[in-house]
């Protein structure tokens, strides 16, 4: 029993530790797919969500997440207090009471890493153009309150969860979650300066390192390992190794996906459609990733990195200006993925599609109608927005004082 422990206790470790290297993947991403003028505020942004995100799970996230919900209870908000509190231990101080999976410590940690992956999806979506001080205000809001009481419907025991509402590891809990309060930000925010013509129509604007967003993609695979991996709640060698291939396989079939629509449509070779494509199959397989067979998965995947390209489309058709694609990588494959697992896979039916679309609507109502509060309430206060000539001449300047990359000239004496 104990050395059974160790072994899943240490798997789950090594997984919460590659869910913190996402938000490497995340932040890499995200300053690729801006300009250069704004790396220093993304970057800011990127580390004050894991900071805060991670105390603020330890004050009142975690236990707002796993509120124990009493039998009879309406499943919707409990809260266990604040804090952490220590559990029992045996001679060894091993807390064998906890769960055979994992100690509570490791437990604690792990979900930590999820809370503020939330965030991190409306930082992209927001960038280039939002006041750093309001946005602290609303990570600590969002992470603090809205996630782990949206958590607690499904993984804390909630209604959805007694409803037979199924999400594996996050489409819904955590991609939707920030992908929601992302369309709301962005559509209060408005779009960048010289994002659309007098038409209306969208035009680009470049990212500054593009082999930087190649990265970020890549680290955010790797971490999607630990993501998906961890998410079995132990090292059972079988089921371990299925969602990692399931895994993996709707990655590169996303990736595909979006490449051959995107040229099909466009008629060139998208890097930028390639990589979110890689990340819509991830988000849409996170669902259903232990119920899946490969090819179930390379469906899922494929028709994820599609969906990808059309969502990109749309989002610019309705005037909202999303930098790095994170409504439709994370919102719009977090659907399709929460969906799919009453489609494709151990669960698929018409009964647990129904309940897979109760879940949706029931996040969807509630982060849009709680990002909305937050963030109109600081619209209508504060402000959310930089000024033009702030935006023009860059965040890194204005809200931060220094440059991102040192302008290195020859010293001619």
């Amino acid at each position: 029993m104990e050395g059974l422990l160790t072994v899943n206790n240490v798997w789950m470790m090594i997984c919460t530790a590659l869910v913190f290297f996402m938000h490497l993947g995340f932040s890499f991403l995200e300053i690729g797919l801006t300009r250069q003028k704004n790396t220093i505020n993304v970057l800011f942004k990127n580390i004050f969500i894991i900071t805060s995100g991670l105390l603020l799970y330890y004050i009142v996230g975690f236990n707002l997440m796993y509120p124990d919900f009493a039998e009879g209870s309406s499943g919707i908000f409990g809260f266990a207090g604040f804090g952490l509190d220590a559990p029992l231990t045996d001679a060894g101080g091993l807390d064998l009471a906890y769960n055979a999976g994992y100690t509570y410590w490791t437990d604690f940690l792990f979900q930590g890493m999820f809370a503020a992956t939330a965030a991190t999806i409306v930082s992209g979506a927001v960038a280039e153009r939002i006041k750093i001080g309001p946005f602290m205000i609303f990570v600590i809001l969002y992470v603090g309150l809205v996630y782990p009481i949206a958590g607690s419907w499904k993984w804390g025991g909630g209604f959805l969860d007694k409803l037979g509402f199924y999400d594996f590891a996050g489409s819904t809990l955590v991609h939707s979650v920030g992908g929601w309060a992302a369309l709301v930000a962005v559509w209060l925010l408005g779009p960048r300066i010289g994002k659309f013509n007098k038409e209306g129509k969208a035009l680009v604007i470049l990212g500054h390192n593009i082999p930087l967003a190649t990265a970020g993609v890549l680290i955010l695979w790797l971490g999607w390992f630990g993501f998906n991996g961890g998410s079995v709640l132990s090292a059972d060698p079988e089921l371990t190794s299925l969602t990692l291939v399931t895994t993996s396989l709707a990655a590169a079939a996303g990736g595909i996906g979006a490449f051959i629509l995107s040229t099909i449509l466009y008629k060139n070779y998208d890097l930028t459609m390639f990589l979110n494509g890689i990340l819509g199959g991830l988000v849409g397989i996170t669902a259903g990733a232990d119920l899946m067979s490969p090819m179930e998965a390379i469906a899922i995947g494929f028709i994820a990195g599609g969906i990808i390209v059309l969502a990109v489309a749309f989002v610019d058709k309705l005037r909202l200006d999303d930098p790095v694609g994170a409504i439709a990588v994370h919102l719009v494959t977090g659907i399709w993925g929460t969906l799919a697992v009453g489609i494709f896979g151990a669960k698929a039916g018409g009964e647990q599609f129904l309940h897979q679309l109760t879940g949706v609507g029931a996040y969807a109502a509630f982060c849009i109608a709680s990002s909305f509060i937050i963030l109109f309430t600081l619209k209508k206060t504060v402000g959310i927005r930089v000024s033009e000539k702030e935006e023009l001449e860059g965040l890194d300047i204005h809200e931060h004082g220094m440059k991102a990359y040192a302008d290195f000239r020859l010293n001619e004496h």
